[in-house]
């Protein structure tokens, strides 16, 4: 099974599904594809492949992505090797709201998943607090994360993250009756 997870930026995804991935068996992280650089302590291979902007052009015209799109000025794509079924069970796979619904259309039974937060002021404040961004970066999410959450309904399911071990959870329960 492939499920679809997304969300706004600073709504805590990444941290989610590396302990989803810890807690569930069967299931893995399909790696996507960026054009932006690696934040400190992210792995190429792990957490994206980090690929300059010319080698995704390649990638793309080659149509090796199932989806791709701009996101705060950088490419993000899944490769077509990335979400072929295998031997290693269920995966996960972390995208935009772009990248969700063109993998809807081309993989109609994934599970598609929204992790909302608590409250926008919540997002506002997380993604500040992480010092990254310069002012009109972090306003540029913002308004992009408004979007997204008014998109959040088109999801099969949405998860409040208000607590990282229940949002946890929450996930894994919803990935066991997926499966059943």
């Amino acid at each position: 099974m492939l499920f679809v997870i997304s969300g706004p930026s600073g709504v805590g995804k990444s941290t989610v599904l590396r302990r989803l991935i810890d807690e569930v068996p069967n299931l893995s992280f399909a790696v996507s594809h960026t054009t932006r650089p690696p934040r400190a302590g992210e792995v190429d291979g792990r957490d994206y492949h980090f690929v300059p902007d010319a080698e995704f052009a390649r990638l793309a015209g080659e149509g090796a992505f199932v989806e791709w799109a701009f996101v705060h000025g950088h490419r993000y794509g899944t490769s077509r090797a990335a979400v072929r079924p295998g031997s290693s069970g269920d995966l996960l796979i972390e995208v935009d709201i772009q990248g969700a619904a063109a993998l809807r259309k081309e993989i109609p039974d994934a599970v598609s998943i929204f992790i909302e937060p608590p409250r926008f002021a919540e997002l506002a404040t997380r993604i500040a607090g992480r010092g990254r961004e310069a002012r009109d970066q972090i306003e540029k999410r913002l308004r992009t994360a408004r979007a997204e959450i008014s998109r959040a309904a088109s999801y099969d399911h949405r998860i409040v993250n208000d607590d990282l071990v229940r949002t946890v959870r929450e996930l894994a329960s919803l990935i066991t009756s997926a499966r059943s």
